[in-house]
């Protein structure tokens, strides 16, 4: 379908789709355009006018990304896809929980900072924002706290991700600490919620989609941004434009898209999605099965140590005597990884892959490593993160919890020699 600036190159100055237009249209759509001589000024045929109904994030992705829903639109990407050192917005996940907006105008869209704890409420259009404060950029992991949910035995409520809601992608924007440090906060500032433009599935404005936040000190850290660039270029509308507070090593769903408000609390932000058991996993250990009290869960906060391994992918087939060159992302929510190994025998035995420091802070770490089998066969191929508190993954499902989130247990790949 044709963009805004397309169809103004469909009409000549008096408004009339031009003669060259109308050949080219009628050999797309077959036919000739019968009366076309009496076409109205401006109006372009309707079989070929935009397509006003919601937002497909399909359209600009890699065809094989995986659906997992499509109301909302719930899009996983297979692992071998998560290749690059930088995640393409073309391969990068989808989470929503609402409706994508449909109308997005940034020349008059505005942030507004409010809340108990603020001095005055402020609002910023976004070019103020722009012209304001000093521009940063981060790379930043952004992970679906149920990323992993369909390793969980016995299974889960929620989208069955397997190990594919994960980027890292560059973002650019303004510290939210400049902001609020130019807003101003009283002392008893204790968190922060965020509010997007994003429609409740059932239509209803007046309901909450989603509203989740974070503490002060969370807020504040240098790489948390309220972002309009992601790798270079506006950000795509299915992944938040034009303003996404980006919260990196935390839940992606404390990076909210479609940004107009944030708001400073006093007390533990309480909006949708925040309070029951959203985005919480149980204080105590459970036996799988076991859904414990309200009261007995906690707000997830910094993700697990995790790694993946991006090449080869799983079916590829070798030849014997031949090498395996490895290759993946390793990441530990607000930590470092320290160390990454790999095992060809099911974790029996373990050997050191070459780690590279991450490019900031809060960033995913690239990882190499080279195996070679020692003859014909099946193997599968496992990769184990360690975080510089020690802390390293579970070879098989960790800790389960009843809404199956963060799984970080080692990933595997199967491949075949011979």
């Amino acid at each position: 379908m044709p963009d805004v600036h397309s169809q103004n190159r469909l009409f000549n100055r008096r408004g009339f789709l031009r003669q060259s237009t109308l050949a080219t249209l009628g050999s797309l759509l077959g036919a000739q355009i019968v009366f076309a001589d009496r076409l109205p000024r401006h109006y372009l045929p309707l079989v070929f006018s935009p397509n006003d109904g919601p937002i497909n994030p399909m359209t600009a992705k890699h065809k094989d990304l995986v659906v997992l829903n499509d109301k909302p639109w719930n899009v996983e990407t297979p692992a071998h896809l998560l290749d690059d050192r930088i995640t393409p917005a073309e391969r990068m996940f989808v989470r929503n929980n609402g409706l994508i907006p449909e109308k997005i105008d940034p020349a008059t869209w505005k942030l507004t900072i409010n809340g108990e704890s603020v001095r005055a409420p402020k609002t910023y259009t976004l070019a103020e924002l722009k012209k304001k404060f000093r521009h940063h950029t981060y790379q930043l992991v952004l992970e679906c706290a149920g990323n992993g949910r369909s390793g969980y035995y016995p299974k889960t409520a929620g989208n069955q991700w397997t190990d594919g809601a994960v980027s890292c992608a560059e973002w650019t924007g303004v510290r939210l600490k400049d902001i609020l440090a130019d807003v101003g906060l009283k002392s008893d500032a204790v968190y922060i919620g965020y509010y997007g433009s994003d429609l409740h599935l059932s239509q209803d404005p007046k309901k909450e989609v989603i509203s989740r936040g974070a503490p002060m000190h969370k807020a504040l850290e240098d790489e948390t941004l309220v972002a309009w660039a992601m790798n270079g270029q506006d950000i795509p509308v299915v992944h938040g434009a034009p303003l996404r507070l980006v919260v990196g090593g935390w839940p992606a769903s404390v990076s909210g898209k479609w940004l107009h408000t944030i708001s400073v609390r006093n007390k533990v932000h309480d909006g949708a999605k925040m309070t029951g058991k959203s985005y919480r996993v149980p204080i105590d250990p459970v036996e799988p099965g076991v859904d414990p009290p309200e009261d007995r869960f906690r707000i997830i906060e910094s993700m697990p140590v995790k790694s993946l391994i991006t090449f080869p992918r799983t079916g590829t087939l070798l030849k014997p005597g031949e090498a395996i060159a490895l290759r993946g992302h390793a990441w530990a929510g607000d930590r470092a990884v320290r160390s990454v190994e790999v095992s060809m025998d099911f974790g029996a035995t373990w050997q050191a892959a070459k780690l590279e420091a991450p490019r900031n802070r809060l960033a995913w770490q690239h990882w190499t490593a080279e195996v070679k089998p020692p003859r014909p066969g099946y193997y599968e191929l496992w990769a184990r993160a360690t975080d510089d508190a020690g802390v390293s993954q579970p070879m098989v499902m960790p800790q389960w919890n009843p809404e199956g989130y963060c799984n970080n247990a080692c990933h595997r790949i199967a491949v075949k020699v011979g």
